[in-house]
C-alpha cells in the first residue's frame, strides 16, 4: 500500500503503515503486539513493569510471530523517596473490607528506564525505542542511539517537543488531552492548561523539523487523515487496539469502555492518566490528594481491582482509556491496522496498491 503524503516516518523506521501501535502495560502484549506489526503498523511493547529478561523473552515471541520493526517503551519518570501512604490507605480501607482482602505488593510497579534496561535494549536491538516523561539519562540516551535504535519521546507542550527535539530524538509523538493512559507531561506544565491534539498538533509541527506523531483520540480513518491534514508524518493509536480480541483485558472490561466517559484522574498511579470512570472515581472523585505520587499509588489499589475482576464486578475497575472507544471496531488486530490504513488513504484520495 502506497500514496501517504509524508513518507518521513516511514523512512525513519520501516513499518509499512505510518501507524503506531501505542504501548499500554498490562493489555497490549505479545499477541497483540505481533498482529499490529503482520497488519503493517510500528509494534509497540510496554516495557516499563517488566524485567530485563522478560523484556528479552517477549522481543523474541514478537520477533518469532510477525516481521517488521518493534517498538520498545520505556518511562523516564524520577523514582520517588519513600513515602508515608497510610492517608492513602486509610481513604482505601473501606474498600478493603467490601471486598474482604488485606492488600498484598501488586508486583512490578512502572520503573525508569535504567542501566539494567539499556543493556538489553543493547541486545535485543530493536529498530525503535520510544519514551515517556522525557529522556533517559544522557548516558543511557546515547547509548540507546550507538545501538542504532530510531528514538521517540512524547510532548504535551510545544517546550517540551523543542526540548526533546535538542537532545536529538529522531520524532517527537504530540500527545493531545485526548489521549489514554498517563499523560507524557514532564516539564511542569498547569495540567489545567492541557491541549487538545488538533489544537496540539499544527502547533508542534511548526516549532520543530524532525516528524511529528499525532497520538490522542484517533481510532479510524477519519482521525488519521486529519491528523495528515494538520502536518503529522503518523499516528499513534491506542485505544481502538483495546478492543481487538489480541488485547489482554477481558471481554467484561472491552464491553465496558465504549460507553463509559473518560477523565484524568491520580487514582491509578499517582500520576495524572486518562481512564473510564468506574465506582471508585464516582464515589472518591477523580483526583486525591492522599495518592501517593507516580507510581507508589498503584501498590494499594491493584488489589482492589484484582479482586474485583476476580468476582465478576467490573464496575469498580478503572481501565486507562482514551476518548475514542465508541469510534473502535471491533476486529483482530492486523485487520484493523490494514482497515485504518485504507480507511484513511481514501479519505485523503491517495491511491491504495493491493
Amino acid at each position: 500500500m502506497s500514496g501517504w503524503p509524508d513518507q518521513r516516518f516511514l523512512d525513519l523506521v520501516g513499518s509499512e503503515h505510518p501507524i503506531i501501535q501505542a504501548p499500554m502495560a498490562n493489555a497490549g502484549g505479545v499477541e497483540l503486539v505481533a498482529a499490529a506489526i503482520a497488519g503493517g503498523a510500528l509494534g509497540s511493547l510496554a516495557c516499563g513493569i517488566l524485567s530485563p529478561s522478560e523484556i528479552r523473552d517477549q522481543a523474541a515471541q514478537v520477533r518469532g510471530r510477525a516481521k517488521g520493526p518493534i517498538n520498545l517503551n520505556f518511562f523516564c519518570h524520577q523514582m520517588p523517596e519513600q513515602f508515608d501512604d497510610s492517608a492513602w490507605r486509610a481513604l482505601l480501607e473501606p474498600y478493603y473490607r467490601r471486598f474482604g482482602i488485606t492488600p498484598e505488593p501488586p508486583g512490578p510497579l512502572r520503573l525508569p528506564f535504567d542501566a539494567a534496561a539499556c543493556a538489553m535494549v543493547e541486545q535485543v536491538k530493536p529498530e525503535v525505542v520510544s519514551f515517556h516523561y522525557g529522556l533517559p539519562p544522557q548516558e543511557l540516551l546515547d547509548r540507546v542511539k550507538a545501538n542504532g535504535a530510531v528514538i521517540l519521546s512524547s510532548a504535551t507542550t510545544v517546550a517540551e517537543a523543542r526540548w526533546l527535539e535538542q537532545r536529538g530524538v529522531d520524532a517527537v509523538i504530540a500527545q493531545g488531552f485526548e489521549a489514554g493512559g498517563h499523560t507524557g507531561r514532564f516539564l511542569g506544565s498547569d495540567p489545567s492548561q492541557a491541549v487538545g491534539l488538533f489544537a496540539l498538533l499544527p502547533q508542534v509541527v511548526d516549532a520543530v523539523s524532525v516528524p511529528v506523531i499525532a497520538a490522542g483520540g484517533i481510532a479510524d480513518g477519519r482521525g488519521i487523515a486529519a491528523a495528515f491534514a494538520l502536518g503529522a508524518s503518523a499516528v499513534q493509536i491506542g485505544t481502538a487496539y483495546l478492543l481487538t480480541p489480541e488485547s489482554l483485558i477481558a471481554p467484561e472490561h472491552k464491553e465496558l469502555l465504549p460507553g463509559r466517559p473518560t477523565v484524568m484522574t491520580n487514582l491509578y498511579s499517582g500520576g495524572l492518566a486518562r481512564a473510564a470512570v468506574g465506582r471508585l472515581i464516582e464515589e472518591l472523585g477523580p483526583v486525591r490528594d492522599e495518592a501517593p505520587p507516580f507510581p507508589l499509588a498503584s501498590a494499594a489499589i491493584i488489589p482492589l481491582w484484582r479482586e474485583a475482576q476476580r468476582r465478576g464486578e467490573w464496575d469498580w475497575l478503572l481501565p486507562l482509556a482514551g476518548q475514542s472507544a465508541a469510534l473502535a471496531e471491533r476486529l483482530p488486530a492486523t485487520q484493523l491496522t490494514r482497515k485504518l490504513a485504507a480507511d484513511a488513504l481514501e479519505m485523503m484520495g491517495s491511491p491504495v496498491d493491493a
